[in-house]
């Protein structure tokens, strides 16, 4: 779609003058700042295969919302259909993963922050999520990874083993990659709920250090932080939860590099996340993972 009638139909933009700049990253949505004499705010235009990921916009504008309320999150100030603007963090820096992994104790923080504040819609669970993603791959027949399915068994372990004590469910993120980590020079602030829903603290840590790509020290650290103190059976459940998130979202590349019209080489990034996966489920370490999580307490 062209983008001006768009942001013509938006009622905080209509009628302005405005100045647009595409901003970069945005694997599921195209980004804009938009500046106008009365406001400098990012509109969000969800890309048509966005429809295929598992993502409930009603859901993502009300926990984006709450997380403003939480104060960890721009404010919503409008949207519509395929369509959010949200305040824009001026003068900020964007997390890559070094960033992240030298400010963990700061991470910790703001992640605990929104953990603690107003409860979202919508419950998020990567294996029920999995279990659908898999669904689409099979229904519009795109490209499934050679050995993925074999990798199944160990995903069945892995899940067992995490039903047995299962934490309480807090307001979660549930994809928070580097970039979703926004610095000014008053706080950090976390950007992009459309996979938010209640969900288990420790998945949120977990998938933060898989997602930047970070070391077990890095996970026992961030843990560390997060609750006050070494916490080793927490730090379990966070690896595996990060375990489960690459194995899960390998199918979520498949989709897009099926669907997406983006220009990313998703398949690319799909087979990163399975290779980490397959290598976790083959580490020596992993049934002790199994064991320290599942065991009678």
């Amino acid at each position: 779609m062209e983008l001006e009638p768009l942001l013509d139909s938006l009622a905080v933009l209509a009628g302005q003058e405005r100045e647009v700049t595409l901003l970069p990253g945005g694997l599921t949505n195209a980004n804009y700042r938009v500046t106008t004499a009365t406001r400098d705010v990012v509109v969000r235009v969800a890309s048509a295969s966005s429809g295929l990921l598992s993502i409930d916009r009603d859901q993502e504008v009300h926990n984006s919302r709450a997380a403003a309320k939480a104060g960890v999150a721009p404010e919503v100030v409008e949207h519509r259909p395929g369509l959010l603007v949200v305040q824009f963090v001026p003068d900020a820096l964007t997390y890559g993963d070094s960033d992240l992994a030298a400010n963990l104790a700061g991470v910790a923080d703001v992640v605990r922050r929104l953990h603690e504040g107003p409860a979202f819609a919508g419950r998020f669970d990567m294996f029920d999520i999995q279990r659908e993603y898999l669904a689409i791959m099979h229904t519009h027949r795109f490209r499934m990874p050679r050995g993925y399915l074999a990798l199944a068994p160990a995903a069945e372990r892995m899940e067992a083993a995490l039903r047995v004590h299962p934490e309480p469910r807090v307001p979660c993120h549930n994809d928070l990659l580097a970039a979703n980590f926004l610095q000014d020079a008053q706080r950090l602030w976390i950007v992009d709920y459309e996979y938010s829903g209640m969900n288990e603290a420790s998945f949120e840590l977990g998938n933060i250090v898989q997602e930047a790509h970070l070391t077990p020290e890095h996970l026992a650290e961030l843990v560390t932080a997060y609750v006050g103190h070494e916490d080793p059976v927490r730090t379990a459940r966070a690896a595996l939860w990060g375990i489960a998130s690459a194995w899960a979202w390998t199918l979520w590349g498949t989709i897009q590099a099926g669907a997406s019209d983006l220009d990313f080489d998703f398949w690319e990034w799909a087979m990163d996340k399975m290779d980490r996966a397959a290598q976790a489920f083959a580490e020596p370490g992993f049934d002790a993972l199994l064991d320290t999580v599942g065991s009678p307490r």
